[in-house]
């Protein structure tokens, strides 16, 4: 049975993960039907990361935001060992995430 991209109505092949046509992303269910269908422009917030990155960076909040879960856990860990002095790095992430120095998720994709 042919499957289409709910977005385009391209058919899709067995197993193919992105429709060919306009590059939405295909996620199965546990089933054979199609859960879910991610645009490449729906990815993580910059503005969203970059604020939590200021505001709670010194506990690593954006970092587990952005999917870098042990990056988030180092900088949790330092900020409480240096009695908060570590947590300027979360701040300047922060920054750097909203200057665009910082553009990509853990995943490599693009933040929006």
């Amino acid at each position: 049975m042919t499957k289409y991209c709910t977005n385009c109505g391209a058919p899709l092949q067995d197993g193919q993960d992105v429709c060919l046509q306009c590059g939405h992303s295909v996620h199965k269910n546990y089933g054979d039907q199609f859960k879910e269908f991610v645009s490449p422009q729906n990815g993580k917030s910059r503005i969203t990361a970059g604020l939590l990155g200021i505001f709670l960076g010194g506990w690593g909040v954006h970092n587990f935001y952005l999917g870098n879960t042990s990056k988030g856990i180092i900088q949790l860990v330092l900020t409480i060992v240096t009695f908060g002095i570590a947590g300027l790095w979360g701040f300047i992430e922060g920054i750097m995430i909203l200057t665009g120095n910082i553009n990509v998720d853990a995943d490599g994709k693009p933040l929006v």
